[in-house]
């Protein structure tokens, strides 16, 4: 890979699907629409362009001599780029190849379409069969992605669709209906032909041409989707795109390039599109490399630069299939040292506007209206004090804790308060064990049904925050403030007793405690990779020792992770993978490995990352990937888990940044005070002596790291590399 990553060096597998097998297909943005390929060599799913939406229709699927292509059930080989995805397939003596794009700055998504003619001179029939359930909805906050009934209009090679209220054409749409509230939209699809082919008739449902091609011949055609608020803004956007000609040649190089440029502004601090930049990792290692440069393009993956938000710039959490336009507290924590560095101004915006709602309420906000979605997450008091200190870390912007939001009582406080009030905020919950009782399935893993009520992890996290809150108050200082930081250590120190005693011995895992007192032995990786992160320091020897060998034994596999031991006894509750025995969601591995360099474990992790990083091979880390015995590896890397019953996964997921903060704050051991003051401690000696962290930037000043320790740039060194 070169020092700047281009769109090629995250090329994917190549992916082979044979109609529906266990494949969830790749998803593409511009970072204003969204879309996924199904599995067909052109078809397109999920095309959605915030407040507009086709929810989660297909639509152009292929048609080859008037038949159904994927009816000839041949296997699609596909390949993910970020500007593109590639798909191949051979039916009836003809190759198809397409290249399918979200074309920079248009609400929509082209394919090129190529066909070779493998025999001898034919009259070749193609076609696509075109749906359409445009509308507009002011608000989402759902997981399944707002459409409506449409009526569909041809003319010509065009087909345009329009929300519809018929009630036959509702039924004949599995009951999907407009919703009070809903706005005009329309959709515009259109296949480009050669001139020299000719339009068969037909109705809008599938649209088809005549084409001679001679033995060995090739023809190259093209499809473009868009969705607006208004039938004309449509047309505009295909009319552009269209006026490439059907071979779209400029739209996917145009694609590449816009890719690259932000590929690249990931790591420049003086390109414009981040207020500010990661720092650039140089390694000898080249699973470490593959790894930071994941999380980092992971994470720029779900940007939205949507005009329609509310809130400004915004990063989603899920996509293409769910969840769109909703960003969540615990999956934006999760990258919430990348977010801190790559785009701190964001971050401020995003932070201000969560601590303006009451966080007990709610697991996260959407940006078309701003409003809280879904209920309260247990995590979100330690998640959000996590945002909060790397922000004011990484940035040194102080003026931050003295901006005042209402808590939840109405009550106007200083951001500062409100850390320490998220910092105590457990004692309210406390349960009959005097740890705080986080509540049931749906405020913790959703499909761990034994994870519940009093856990380690979470008590960890609560001492973790305590002794965070005390360095801020004394960093603060004022009257009273040495008192209090005491204080907090003090109810920190008994707090992590009790959290020991929820410690199976010699087992390398801890018990949950229930209402009624009884314990349960729970074998999961969120105890493992948050008691690890959090308090690994407090933990007598030998328990860090079982920890590392429960991880190494019950929960590694070659290429992922187990989030839940198999010989658990809730293994067999549910089948969703991000948090099960057959998988883990992405964040999980890159914890877990930083929990196990902080219990003593880095040689462990030394030797699992190669296998980790040959799961990048799919694009952005899914919502969760399969270990190796739930569903066989692609090319060595752990399988992305589909969508469909019971697995219920998205194909990205925007907790990502955690691969990058597992490169700089596990294995380089970096760490940044409140204060600013920057250390490390790693573990390159067991991975790279020679890596390098290069333009680490901590307020004003800059730093590189490395096997000897922090050096910070002096004013000539900056203007010299500059």
């Amino acid at each position: 890979m070169t020092t700047v990553p281009t769109c090629a060096d995250f090329t994917s597998a190549r992916i082979v699907d044979r109609f529906d097998d266990m494949i969830n297909p790749p998803g593409l943005t511009n970072h204003w629409a969204t879309a996924q390929v199904d599995h067909d060599v052109v078809a397109v799913r999920s095309l959605n362009v915030p407040p507009v939406a086709q929810g989660d229709t297909i639509t152009g699927q292929l048609y080859l001599g008037g038949r159904l292509a994927r009816s000839y059930g041949q296997p699609v080989a596909t390949t993910w780029r970020p500007d593109r995805v590639e798909r191949t397939t051979t039916i009836d003596g003809l190759e198809i190849a397409t290249v399918t794009v979200c074309p920079p700055d248009e609400p929509a998504v082209a394919v090129r379409i190529e066909v070779r003619n493998l025999g001898d001179a034919r009259t070749a029939r193609l076609g696509l069969w075109l749906a359409s359930t445009v509308t507009s909805r002011p608000r989402w906050a759902r997981a399944e992605l707002p459409q409506a009934p449409n009526v569909l209009r041809r003319e010509g090679l065009t087909v345009v669709g329009t929300p519809d209220t018929d009630t036959e054409v509702s039924r004949s749409s599995f009951g999907i209906q407009l919703q009070e509230g809903d706005a005009p939209a329309a959709s515009v699809q259109r296949l480009l032909a050669p001139a020299e082919a000719r339009e068969l008739a037909g109705g809008p449902r599938v649209v088809e041409v005549e084409l001679d091609l001679a033995a060995g011949g090739t023809a190259v055609l093209g499809y473009v989707h868009a969705i607006a608020a208004t039938e004309q803004q449509a047309r505009d956007a295909v009319d552009r795109i269209a006026a490439d000609g059907p071979g779209l040649d400029g739209v996917v190089a145009a694609s590449e390039a816009a890719w690259d440029r932000r590929l690249a502004g990931l790591f420049d601090p003086d390109d414009d599109t981040f207020s500010g930049s990661m720092p650039v990792l140089e390694t000898s290692n080249d699973a470490l490399r593959t790894l930071y440069r994941w999380g980092a393009m992971g994470v720029l993956w779900f940007m939205r630069d949507n005009p329609a938000s509310v809130l400004g710039r915004s990063y989603d959490t899920l996509m293409p299939r769910y969840w769109a336009t909703t960003t969540f507290i615990w999956d934006y924590s999760l990258s919430s040292q990348t977010h801190a560095m790559l785009d701190p101004a964001q971050m401020r915006r995003q932070l201000a506007h969560w601590i303006s709602l009451d966080i007990e309420k709610h697991f996260g906000t959407e940006w078309l209206t701003g409003s809280p979605v879904g209920y309260w997450y247990s995590v979100n008091h330690y998640a959000m004090t996590r945002l909060v200190r790397d922000y004011v870390a990484f940035t040194q912007d102080r003026a931050f804790l003295d901006e005042v939001f209402a808590d939840a009582d109405g009550n106007e406080r200083r951001i500062a308060d409100h850390v320490r009030a998220w910092a105590r905020a457990w004692q309210h919950l406390r349960g009959p064990g005097g740890l705080a009782d986080y509540g049931g399935i749906d405020n913790l893993l959703e499909c761990v049904s034994s994870y519940t009520h009093e856990i380690a992890s979470l008590n960890a996290a609560n001492v973790w925050c305590m002794r965070a809150a005390a360095e801020l108050v004394e960093m603060e200082g004022g009257e009273g403030a040495e008192a209090e930081a005491a204080a907090l250590r003090a109810d920190a120190e008994d707090l992590l007793a009790k959290v020991r005693d929820l410690y199976v011995p010699g087992a390398g895992f801890f018990h949950t405690r229930q209402p009624d007192g009884s314990l349960e032995e729970t074998r999961h990786c969120y105890d493992f990779a948050t008691v690890g992160t959090t308090i690994a320091d407090d933990l007598p020897e030998d328990v860090r020792a079982e920890m590392v060998r429960f991880f190494d034994t019950e929960l590694r596999t070659p290429s992922w992770l187990r989030a839940l031991s198999a010989h658990d006894p809730d293994a067999g509750y549910s089948l969703r993978a991000d948090h099960q025995w057959n998988g883990a969601y992405p964040a999980w591995p890159p914890d877990a490995a930083r929990a196990a360099i902080a219990l003593g474990g880095a040689d462990v992790v030394a030797q699992w990352l190669p296998g980790l990083a040959r799961s990048t091979n799919q694009g952005p880390p899914g919502q969760g990937h399969f270990v190796e015995e739930a569903a066989d590896p692609i090319e060595g890397g752990a399988r992305k888990a589909p969508p469909q019953w019971p697995y219920l996964l998205d194909w990205s997921c925007s907790s990502a940044g955690s691969f990058s903060e597992l490169v700089i704050s596990g294995v380089f051991g970096v760490e940044v005070g409140w204060d600013g003051t920057v250390t490390a401690s790693g573990c390159l000696d067991a991975i790279d002596p020679g890596a390098r962290l290069l333009g680490l930037r901590v307020g004003d000043r800059v730093y590189d790291v490395d096997a000897t320790g922090v050096h910070e740039r002096t004013s000539q060194q900056q203007d010299d590399r500059a």
